[in-house]
Order: C-alpha cells, then structure tokens, then sequence
C-alpha cells in the first residue's frame, strides 16, 4: 500500500505507524465479524486494514479529500464505504443498526466531538486515541485535580476506562503530546438517574468555573441554599468533591435559576 500523503496541521494529522501498539488496539477493540465499526478519520490505514481483517468492511468518516484519494486508490467498495463528511456534523444514527466507533481523533476537536457523540442512542461502544491529558480528565474520579465538566458530562451517560498509553514516538509527525486509548461504554437507561442535561450542564458549568470557590457560593446564583440542606450536600465542599450523583441530583432539585 503506497503512503505518500503529508500530514495536514489544519486537520490535526498525526498517523499511527507503530504495529505494536496497532495490535493492542485491535485486541483492545475485540471487533467481531457482525460488528458495524464506524472509524473516524482513518488516515493512512493503520487500524483500518486490521480492523477490515476482522470484520469485513467499515464505515469511515473522513473531511480530507486527499485522504479520501488515497482511500479510494487503495481499498475496494466491498471493504470501506467513505462518508465525506465532517464527524462533528455527522448523523452517527444513517444505519438502524448499533455501531461501534473508533478512531485516532484530531486533538483540536476531540471534545466538541465526545459530547456530539454522545446525544446518539444506537452507539455501542467508543474507542479513541486522544491526547493523554484529556483521557485522564474523561476518566478522573471525585476528589483528583483532573476531575472536571468533561468527567461529569460524559460519566453521567458512559462507563469511561482508560485503557492504553502511547507514547508520541508511535506517530508521524510525532505530536509534542503523549496519547491514550480511552473506551466509552453507554450506560445502561436503568445505571442512570433521569436528569435534563442541559440543567445539569448549567450546573456543572457553574461549579467548575470558580472550582476554586466552595459550591455554596459557585452556585449560590442559581441553586438555593435549602437545596443543599434538603439533598444533605454540605457547601463547604469545592467542585471536585462532588459526585456525579450528587451533580445529578442538584440538577433535578428543581431550583435551578438558568
């Protein structure tokens, strides 16, 4: 297969070339022959032909048209069907089927991208290579420095496990950034509390912007203090002491003032 393709900075472009690290990946993912994969930004091939190896044929979403080139030069319609598109624009929900998504996402999108991903009812499962940085922020628990909005908002709805470093001598360019392998694994409808989301935004949002202020005054603008007597949640405490549980139940107290 001819790799000739020059990454593009706009597109965060870094290509995975370590065949170790491929293979864990691959093992990681555990794709079966009836799984629908859906792979973002497939770049050269470096998961795609492993992954096509075990299933059969992928779906993959791509922006770069040069890319798109070198797809179409060196896989066939039977093994790839290419999407142009642009994944935070995406409709992960095109086939009635449930899919698995994975991919080597582009640092400058990834969270944007994680909270599109996540209004989508028909994923199964999601497994990414992001900065390292932010895939311990996804998996941080109450009570770390890492521990944050992105932790809450995704914890809320996905079982969120870091599952491999790599090490940025795995790519080319080499990124100034190590990476990890994250999976994200919806949580079932009964596992969760039923809470409007866009309350509990507004809530974590607050709580997390003066992080540095106990939650009795980062949210006193919008949750009363009774609120906090009545749930047993004490507002001495700072926004990384606080659950998500407890974020999910200050959003349903009902007296949010948005």
């Amino acid at each position: 297969m001819t790799k000739t393709h020059i990454a593009k900075k706009r597109f965060g472009q870094n290509f995975l070339h370590d065949e170790y690290i491929i293979n864990e990946i691959i093992k990681i993912i555990s794709p079966k022959p009836t799984d629908l994969i859906v792979e973002i930004g497939p770049g050269l091939g470096a998961l795609t032909m492993p992954l096509i190896a075990k299933v059969g044929k992928l779906e993959v979403i791509e922006i770069d048209w040069d890319i798109i080139s070198f797809l179409q030069k060196n896989f066939t319609n039977g093994q790839i069907n290419i999407h142009s598109a642009d994944a935070l624009k995406f409709d992960y929900s095109f086939n009635q089927r449930q899919i698995r998504v994975v991919g080597n996402l582009p640092y400058n999108i990834s969270t944007p991208l994680l909270f599109h991903l996540a209004v989508f009812k028909n994923i199964q499962d999601m497994h990414f290579m992001l900065q390292k940085e932010v895939v311990e922020r996804i998996c941080a628990r109450p009570n770390s420095k890492d521990y944050g909005r992105l932790s809450v908002m995704l914890q809320y709805k996905f079982i969120c496990d870091k599952m491999l470093d790599v090490a940025a001598a795995s790519f080319k360019p080499q990124p100034k950034v190590e990476s990890a392998i994250v999976r994200l694994k919806p949580l079932s409808i009964d596992a969760r509390h039923i809470v409007d989301e866009k309350l509990l935004n507004t809530v974590v949002t607050h709580a997390f912007g003066q992080r540095r202020k106990t939650i009795g005054n980062s949210l006193k603008n919008i949750i009363n203090p009774e609120t906090f007597i009545k749930l047993g949640i004490n507002t001495n405490l700072r926004a990384e002491n606080l659950s998500v549980a407890q974020y999910v139940l200050l959003a349903n107290s009902h007296t949010i003032t948005c």
